[in-house]
């Protein structure tokens, strides 16, 4: 109980002093934010971590598929064929990043 007390409590204040800023202060870090993802930098690092993670998932998928084998039901090998193949689809993904 006095975690959830503890809780409630922290979540009460967070909204007062959240909203005591106001939407100024919302906008004024909605802007940063915008400018972070938008250096050149920092979507490169993203993209390059995305594609390590693709590599990694390509590479778990066929360790899984060899050692699983024939022992998955249609339905679930169906469903992740028809996922690999959305994925391989456009030239951009759902955050307008290339898929390279």
């Amino acid at each position: 109980m006095r975690y959830r007390l503890t809780f409630v409590a922290g979540l009460a204040l967070g909204y007062v002093l959240g909203t005591r800023a106001g939407r100024e202060r919302y906008e004024k870090l909605k802007k940063s934010a915008r400018e972070i993802a938008q250096n050149p930098a920092v979507r490169n690092t993203v993209e390059s971590a995305t594609q390590q993670g693709r590599d990694v998932a390509g590479k778990a998928f066929h360790t899984v598929s060899e050692k699983v084998g024939d022992r998955v039901p249609d339905s679930v090998s169906d469903r992740v064929r028809s996922l690999r193949e959305r994925g391989q689809g456009s030239g951009e993904d759902d955050w307008g990043t290339s898929n390279t």
